[in-house]
């Protein structure tokens, strides 16, 4: 039977990880090995040469999955080097709620990078998203916001993608798959893509920003006291923000999802060396 490890950078118990789990289950033997703690933009972050904390939980089927103190790209390879006694046949990593895409931005992404960290083992992986758009988020009575998305095209598509690698294995030069599926889409048909430039405008606000207010609510005042030095002047607190481009190239990622509303495939691969033959004659010149 074949052995298909999950992992995820939302935490053990998010909901996407557990609707990976049942959209493959009939293809293997499922194993569940994931940060404990959400783990969002940490990249491939390792804990090396660190205790990490592993134990057990209760996914909210009773399906038993561990759950690591460290990163993504730590409980893929506790999973596949200790909870497991044989390498998985295949990883795969989310489903992440929310987009990661682009050449500029997906190394950031802990799920991204945990699948990154499984071919390093030598084993094919998948990182699979679902974008929300703002369809998904709603609010309570109380007015308090929360997420409502059906991850029934996404499990359908990593589904139909798992089982197309265990059969045939990885087409060649291809190391991972990353899926990225929208919540609002217009067709369920995937397309192959290539990356994005860019998926995120980053900028910098401080508490004089127009939006201050908005961002950093009630906690600032904590946030101040928090940092202070250790000789009592205060340190400059700023935030980092982000907002998603607008503009992507025709048969992109981004392109895909943002105006073909349809889920997106991009074939990845870790060799990002360029043409050396070139840079030599740069370099000789």
């Amino acid at each position: 039977m074949k052995k298909i490890l999950i992992s995820n950078d939302d935490g053990v118990l998010a909901p996407g990880i557990f609707a990976a789990k049942e959209a493959v289950k009939d293809l293997g033997e499922v194993i569940v090995v994931a940060p404990q703690e959400n783990n969002s933009g940490v990249g491939r972050r390792l804990s090396m040469f660190k205790h990490i904390n592993l134990k057990k939980y209760e996914m909210e089927d009773g399906f038993e999955a561990y759950g690591v103190s460290g990163s993504p790209a730590d409980s893929v390879i506790v999973g596949a080097n200790y909870v497991l006694d044989e390498k998985p046949d295949i990883v795969i990593t989310g489903i992440n709620t929310g987009i990661n895409i682009s050449k500029n931005d997906i190394t950031s992404s802990g799920t991204v990078c945990a699948a990154l960290e499984a071919v390093a083992m030598g084993i094919p992986a998948i990182s699979a998203s679902v974008f929300l758009d703002y369809s998904a988020f709603k609010q309570d009575e109380n007015g308090e916001w929360y997420m409502d998305h059906d991850f029934s095209l996404a499990k359908k598509v990593l589904h139909d993608l798992c089982e197309k690698v265990l059969e045939n294995g990885m087409p060649e030069g291809v190391d991972l798959f990353n899926l990225n599926v929208p919540s609002d889409y217009e067709s369920e048909e995937p397309m192959i893509t290539t990356l994005s430039n860019r998926m995120l405008v980053k900028d910098i606000m401080d508490e004089n920003s127009e939006d201050e207010n908005h961002i950093f609510s009630f906690a600032f005042e904590d946030d101040k006291k928090s940092f202070q030095l250790e000789d009592g002047e205060e340190g400059q607190i700023v935030m980092i923000t982000s907002a998603l481009c607008d503009d992507y190239e025709k048969g992109s990622d981004g392109y895909c999802l943002m105006v073909d509303k349809r889920p997106s495939i991009t074939p990845l691969n870790v060799d990002m060396t360029r043409d050396v033959s070139s840079v030599e004659r740069w370099y000789e010149d």
